[in-house]
């Protein structure tokens, strides 16, 4: 005789289902859906043992509070399959802000206090100009910059503050995509990128 899976089965099951379901759709932030953080932090090699036959790895940062799902790297066995996380090719400025901006992460990160990171536009605007070429059209820069903001904004890795457009926050998973060990670079790799005009910093985010 078959019994009927109990309340904590099923709850287990449900809690397992939503974790996974939140990670296909995106981003899983701690600060914002806590209840689907404690499950993704309890259920993690399950999760990780699911995702791994879909030729993904589950990425879990504690510590900043954020979790995500990216293809892993190349292996024979799972080259065949099709990739469930596209590539997304950075243009040049959107790479340099990303840069910039994971470098100020880095310097608050050393003051210590705040974890948050908000930055405005105009601190943006004054980040790049130095490193795009001049346009003798003032107006036509801020809005190509403010374009590649969008972007950014697109790829998960800044927020804008609630009844306020001009002010942004850096989301902090930014440092899986530039990490540290990148940083430790960068001045030398901004000094190519100027010369070249097109990059990709710490390689595309997928």
């Amino acid at each position: 005789m078959n019994h009927p899976p109990s309340d904590n089965s099923t709850a287990s099951e449900l809690a397992f289902s939503r974790a996974a379901i939140s990670l296909m759709k995106g981003v899983v932030y701690r600060e914002t859906d806590d209840n689907t953080w404690q499950s993704l932090c309890n259920l993690a090699p399950r999760l990780r043992e699911y995702v791994s036959h879909l030729g993904l790895e589950l990425m879990l940062d504690e510590a900043e509070g954020c979790a995500y799902l990216r293809q892993r790297p190349s292996d024979a066995a799972y080259d065949e399959l099709p990739r469930l996380v596209a590539r997304r090719p950075l243009s040049y400025p959107v790479s340099l802000l990303l840069a910039l901006l994971r470098r100020r992460l880095a310097e608050q990160d050393a003051k210590g206090g705040d974890t948050r990171l908000i930055v405005s536009r105009d601190d943006m605007v004054d980040l790049m100009r130095m490193f795009l070429p001049p346009t003798g059209n003032e107006s036509r820069l801020v809005d190509k910059i403010d374009a590649h903001i969008n972007k950014v904004i697109d790829l998960g890795f800044l927020r804008r503050l609630k009844n306020d457009d001009a002010r942004f926050e850096v989301r902090r998973i930014l440092k899986s995509f530039v990490d540290a060990q990148w940083l430790t670079d960068f001045d030398s790799k901004l000094a190519a990128y100027a010369t070249q005009g097109t990059a990709s910093p710490a390689g595309d985010p997928e």
